[in-house]
């Protein structure tokens, strides 16, 4: 009974230890989600006024520009999978890889060869474990992206998107279409895997039919609309990844908070349940220890008993 007791008093000190670690990890978690909500919200008004830019040359000019022209046989695409650098964020990696894999299998029915981009750590040992072949990788930075990194993405897959298709640049093969899996911060509670298609651009904003007897502004783009766009339409692209990756971090924040908060209710079941076997240990050994004594003195009092 001393060694089981003795044991069970080792795994409520490890056990604690442990809780201690997962409490302070959720703790961590829950002020950086804050950070990443503040800053997903600077973001918004550079990119809402960017997309107002673009929905206003792409509208007005009448050009046509190579990131807004759609393919007529498209036969290659490229899906940016944006996933974590490190774990202990439950089901968060998984879900966006899944979600990937649906898109994959969507685009390969669709007669489709797809090339794999991997935003993240997680991602990139999923697809080499596989031995999946990774156009390019970039990792380091999940939880907390910067503007840089979201260009380094986009002008990569920006790249791949001019090129033509199959013709390979700088190790990247040429695509027809650019798709992107991340993960929408809806609240605190809710992340949900989300894939949207980046290239060719689908500008919806400002596109709305004007309204009866409403007079449409007077545009004039100098030098001209087609340089406009060149100068617009990388940003633009840039800024929608960077949003990925913006929401992509909160959601990775909150799928952590949420496991380190379950692991540590866990960590106190667990703790609790071990007191409990090591109390009833610790009494079973006392129980057995007083019925020694009084079986000792019992014989001893039958022996001088019989002596007498």
């Amino acid at each position: 009974m001393a060694v089981s007791l003795r044991e069970y008093r080792a795994r409520i000190r490890s056990t604690e230890s442990m809780k201690k670690i997962t409490r302070a990890m959720e703790l961590i978690a829950a002020s950086r989600i804050i950070k990443a909500q503040q800053r997903a919200q600077a973001a918004a008004p550079y990119a809402r006024e960017l997309t107002r830019a673009v929905s206003a040359v792409a509208t007005f000019s009448n050009v046509e520009h190579p990131l807004t022209t759609e393919p007529e046989n498209p036969t290659r695409a490229a899906v940016l999978i944006v996933t974590s650098d490190r774990g202990l964020a439950g089901a968060y990696s998984s879900s966006v890889l899944k979600e990937a894999e649906r898109l994959i299998e969507r685009l390969q029915g669709e007669g489709k060869k797809v090339d794999a981009f991997i935003s993240g750590r997680k991602g990139e040992a999923y697809f080499k474990f596989r031995q999946r072949p990774i156009a390019r990788a970039w990792t380091g930075y999940s939880d907390q992206p910067s503007y840089d990194d979201a260009r380094a993405i986009g002008q990569a897959l920006i790249s791949a998107f001019l090129t033509e298709t199959g013709e390979v640049v700088d190790d990247i093969a040429g695509v027809d279409e650019v798709h992107v899996v991340f993960t929408r911060f809806k609240s605190m509670l809710v992340q949900e895997p989300q894939a949207i298609r980046l290239l060719p651009l689908e500008v919806v904003e400002g596109t709305e039919a004007p309204e009866k007897d409403e007079l449409l502004p007077l545009y004039e783009f100098e030098p001209s609309g087609t340089e406009v766009l060149d100068a617009l339409l990388p940003k633009y692209v840039q800024s929608r990844i960077f949003f990925a990756l913006l929401q992509a971090a909160a959601s990775e924040l909150a799928a952590r908070q949420k496991a380190m908060k379950s692991a540590t209710d866990n960590a106190d079941e667990l703790i609790k349940k071990y007191k409990r076997i090591a109390n009833q240990a610790r009494q079973a050994g006392i129980t057995q220890e007083i019925s020694e004594i009084v079986g000792g003195v019992n014989a001893l009092a039958d022996a001088q008993a019989g002596s007498e």
